[in-house]
């Protein structure tokens, strides 16, 4: 029997059937011998075999295979990935410039660990509702920076419906992945998306300015036409089995300018005839998308990723 992985609580993953039960299912015992290096093998949106048994549940003894994934590295397991999801047409990032502050470091890894998979990525910028004059420029600021690179970008208030509109045909006949750190308010914009999906909201921490986790777990949720994948909120992105030969691919403008270096192996940091270099000291690069390049070309060093992204 084969179905779709439409939510995962950790030991528990439940599958909606191709002809259209709801099942809950484990993992086959011997299906972690499989040399899987992931705190989840078994990710939402995964096409799977299951085989049911007496007791109403199942096993998942297969997965078919991925046209693509959205992983990261697993921030108490160094050494393990996790899979945010599988299978996607696209993916959301939202983010905020105040209340909390989401650093140019994790959009930017986001969106290259987006480009390795060849996931389309668009931006959503919430909480406009909350900007002053100085927070408003920034925002614009960093919109202009990334639709310059080639970046959708949306600017909306979820709390009060602004521009949301804009994202509903966006999301016809596709599987969209919504993610984000804690608290930008993801549960909020499902809830204006998504009429009755009732998510939890939180206020935010104001101890620590961060979000608080009201998304447990990974479920898909059915629209209309087409998927909403929400995830709980990240407070980090480690880069996961990037070699840093391919990094430059991943970051686009970076990639234009690196086709006129002087060497085919250049790693844009010190390197003569380096176009990328010549492009950032004449403002064709962004500073903070440069930092994020390097901090990921560092990332072989463990850990590193932790601290501020």
């Amino acid at each position: 029997m084969r179905g779709l992985v439409i939510k995962n609580t950790g030991s528990w993953y439940t599958v909606l059937t191709d002809d259209g039960q709801l099942i809950e299912c484990k993992i086959k015992g011997n299906f972690r011998l499989k040399g899987i290096r992931s705190t989840n093998p078994v990710a939402v949106g995964d096409r799977v075999e299951i085989v049911p048994n007496n007791e109403g549940t199942a096993f998942i003894t297969e997965i078919e295979d991925r046209r693509n994934y959205i992983i990261r590295k697993s921030i108490n397991l160094s050494k393990q990935s996790h899979i945010l999801a599988a299978n996607v047409d696209q993916a959301i990032l939202v983010v905020t410039v105040v209340n909390p502050q989401t650093s140019t470091t994790f959009i930017d890894r986001f969106l290259a660990s987006a480009e390795a998979y060849r996931v389309p990525v668009i931006l959503v910028f919430n909480k406009t509702d909350l900007l002053d004059e100085d927070t408003r420029r920034y925002q614009e600021a960093m919109v202009h920076l990334y639709q310059t690179i080639g970046y959708e970008c949306y600017q909306i208030s979820a709390e009060t419906g602004a521009g949301v509109e804009a994202l509903q045909p966006l999301l016809k006949d596709k599987i969209t992945l919504l993610s984000g750190n804690s608290g930008v308010g993801k549960s909020t914009l499902i809830n204006r998306l998504v009429p009755g999906a009732s998510q939890r909201t939180a206020e935010i921490s104001d101890a620590h300015n961060t979000g608080q986790h009201t998304t447990t777990f990974s479920e898909m949720i059915r629209l209309d036409e087409g998927w909403l994948i929400d995830t709980p909120g990240i407070k980090g992105f480690g880069t996961f089995d990037m070699e840093p030969e391919e990094l430059t691919s991943y970051f686009k403008e970076i990639f234009r300018f690196s086709q006129d270096c002087k060497f085919s192996n250049c790693t844009h940091t010190h390197e003569p005839g380096c176009a990328v270099l010549k492009a950032l000291e004449d403002h064709y690069i962004a500073e903070s998308r440069y930092q994020s390049y390097l901090s990921m070309l560092e990332d072989k060093d463990e850990g590193k990723y932790r601290a501020a992204y």
